[in-house]
Formats: structure tokens, C-alpha cells, sequence
């Protein structure tokens, strides 16, 4: 099964193309290098698929978790009045993550907003006002520790995204967006050397998780100091750990593996030697070429917990593919992700909304990180 699922939904979207169109969906096939007879691929229908997921979202007001700290009667507002730009998506960090989606995926796959409308959707959202109501959320004593640092992180992204796509829109969105990447590179520089102890949870609290996606930004946008800060911070936190025993997760409502999401932060830090030695002490157990790992199980699609083993198959995936990326011994690892992902690729249209106010950003971020 795992050798047919992703590229049959190929298959079938060329079947329905003309050969003008068949050639231009073979031409936007982003391919994974994953060295296996199934390797993940994105086409245009898919990101079709994904892109839709936010597009439906970031507008959408409600349901809506607010997540912050009451300091009056008057800080009770609606979700738009207190975070005009990253209002929709079910929690601010959802909608931080849906923005990054569109953008990574218009900038792969342009025909995707052939008529501009995306475009004027972004332009009536990201707007310098609309940034000092977000920035004003933040400066807010009773809600400086919002969102860190899974949240935080996801900005970074989104804002790397933009920085570094040469296009006029996108340009202009970043500089926008700037005071609150700022804003959050000065709160994570000055959190850090706080934090004695990592937290390892299988979500938003995960300090490895967050670490990785900010390391990601750090280099893209060649912040050198923030980056020596990450690093200074992932090899003071987890260079000394050892048995991290996979067999305790997940628990019941994970999207992050606390031992993989360990090591792919390490295998970005260290050289093939040094982390061949560190994983080896870590997780023994991946380089055995019988090594298992059950996927996730969702039972009801409607719970938002649950439904958070869908995301968990994605991020492993993402894992996976990277530790066999790092150490050449580690390629059988590539298949167990794979099959991860696709055991939860079909869940991510025509779902429930929680989950697919969030999901498709899993799914893309791993087809990306191949």
C-alpha cells in the first residue's frame, strides 16, 4: 500500500489533464529525494487541495480559541479586534501557519492565484495598521509569554518565506511584518538563557520543536547571533541526553514526537561524526534495518486532540526523513516515514474542522523538508 497511495492520486490527476495541462502539473511536481520505488510528491493538484485548507480559514472568525490573559473588562474583544491579521484558523498560531502555506505554496505554484484574488485577500490583511494591533497584543504585560515559542517560531517562517521571495507583494508584506519578527527574535534572546530545563512535550510547549523551526529562520535570514544563541541553547539542553525511549509515545493527543524532534534539532548542529556518536547514545534502535514505529491512530476526526496523531504522522515523516538525510546508514528510515505520511495525507481535505484549520501546513512542511 504505501508503494501506490500519493503517486495514484498523480496518476489520476494527469489522466484528467489534457496534454498541454499534463505537461504543466509534470512540470510543477516538486519531488521529494526520498530514495524509494514511492517517493512523496506535491503536484499542482495537491497543493490545490492544501492551499484551500487556509484560504477558508484565515478568514474565519470563529470558532476561535483566544489563549491570552485578562487584565480588565476591557481586553475582552473579538478575535478580529484583537489580532486583525491572524484572526482565523481556529488560534492565532494556526493562522500564522495557514499564512505561510499560501505564500510557499503561490510562490511554487503561481497559477495557484491567476486572477489575483489571493493577492488582494493578503493585501487587505497584512497591512502596517493591522501590525500595530498585533505588536499592541504582545506589548501587553499580561500576555508577553503568548504564543512562545510555538508561535513565535511559526512567524519566523512566515516571515522567511516572504524575505526571501523576490516578488513586489511579498517584499512589501515582510517589511510589514518586520517590528513583530523583531519583537519575538528579542523575547526568545531573552527567554533562553532562562530556560534551565527543555520542554519535551508532544506539542506547542516543545522547546527542541520551536528551536528547529527558529534555527531554520535564524541561517535563512543570516541572523547570526540569534542563531549562535540556538545552538548554544540545543547543545546546553540536549547534549548530554541518552535512551530516549521511543516506546512511551505518542500519548494521546501528541503532533510532535519529543525523541525525534530531539534529533533532527541535533543533526542540524553537529557534524555526521559527532552526531553519528550523540544519536547512537540517543535512540540506538533507529539504526536496526527491522527498526518499526507504529503510526498514529486517530479514533474521532471531530476531537482537536485527537485528531492531533494526523499532524503527528506528518512531523515524524519530516524526522524520519531528515536523520537518513544526515547519516547514509539511516536510508531505511525513509520508507517509515513515508508511510507515516501517507497514512494521513488523505485525511487532510474534507475533514473535520480541527482538522483542517491546521493540517495541511504538516503535510506541506514535510513534502518540503524531504
Amino acid at each position: 500500500m504505501r508503494k501506490i497511495s500519493v503517486l495514484t492520486l498523480l496518476s489520476l490527476a494527469l489522466l484528467g489533464c489534457t496534454p498541454k495541462e499534463k505537461n504543466k502539473v509534470e512540470e510543477k511536481t516538486i519531488e521529494t529525494s526520498m530514495e524509494t520505488t514511492a517517493p512523496l510528491v506535491l503536484s499542482v493538484r495537491e497543493a490545490q487541495k492544501i492551499i484551500a485548507l487556509p484560504l477558508h480559514c484565515i478568514e474565519q472568525e470563529y470558532p476561535n480559541k483566544l489563549g491570552q490573559v485578562l487584565g480588565a473588562d476591557t481586553d475582552l474583544k473579538t478575535p478580529q479586534q484583537l489580532r486583525p491579521i491572524f484572526y482565523g484558523c481556529f488560534d492565532w498560531h494556526s493562522a500564522v501557519h495557514g499564512y505561510w502555506s499560501i505564500i510557499e505554496l503561490m510562490k511554487r505554484f503561481p497559477e495557484l492565484d491567476q486572477n489575483g484574488e489571493i493577492r488582494k485577500r493578503l493585501n487587505t490583511l497584512i497591512t502596517p495598521e493591522h501590525v500595530k494591533v498585533e505588536l499592541a497584543f504582545f506589548d501587553d504585560p499580561n500576555n508577553k509569554t503568548f504564543e512562545r515559542t510555538y508561535g513565535w517560531a511559526w512567524l519566523f517562517q512566515l516571515h522567511g518565506a516572504l524575505s526571501t521571495w523576490e516578488d513586489e507583494d511579498a517584499q512589501r508584506w515582510a517589511s510589514y511584518l518586520e517590528p513583530l519578527a523583531q519583537v519575538l527574535m528579542e523575547r526568545y534572546t531573552t527567554y533562553l538563557p532562562k530556560l534551565n530545563y527543555p520542554i519535551r512535550t508532544g506539542t506547542h510547549d516543545n522547546t527542541a520543536y520551536g528551536l528547529s523551526l527558529s534555527l531554520e529562520y535564524a541561517r535563512l535570514m543570516k541572523q547570526t547571533d540569534f542563531e549562535s544563541l540556538l545552538v548554544e541553547t540545543a547543545h546546553r539542553l540536549y547534549a548530554k541526553d541518552t535512551h530516549c525511549n521511543l516506546a512511551f509515545e505518542p500519548s494521546g493527543h501528541d503532533f510532535l514526537s519529543p525523541c525525534l524532534e530531539e534529533a533532527r534539532l541535533m543533526s542540524k548542529i553537529q557534524d555526521e561524526t559527532a552526531f553519528r556518536t550523540w544519536l547512537t547514545a540517543f535512540l540506538p534502535d533507529v539504526f536496526a534495518t527491522d527498526f518499526e514505529l507504529e503510526v498514529g491512530k486517530v479514533s474521532d476526526r471531530t476531537d482537536g486532540h485527537l485528531v492531533h496523531l494526523d499532524g503527528l504522522n506528518f512531523s515524524r515523516a519530516t524526522c524520519l526523513a531528515d536523520l537518513a538525510k544526515k547519516l547514509p546508514e539511516l536510508a531505511h528510515l525513509r520508507p517509515i516515514g513515508n508511510h507515516h505520511f501517507e497514512t494521513s495525507f488523505g485525511n487532510i481535505t474534507d475533514d473535520d474542522y480541527m482538522g483542517s484549520h491546521w493540517l495541511g501546513t504538516f503535510a506541506l512542511y514535510a513534502l518540503l523538508h524531504q
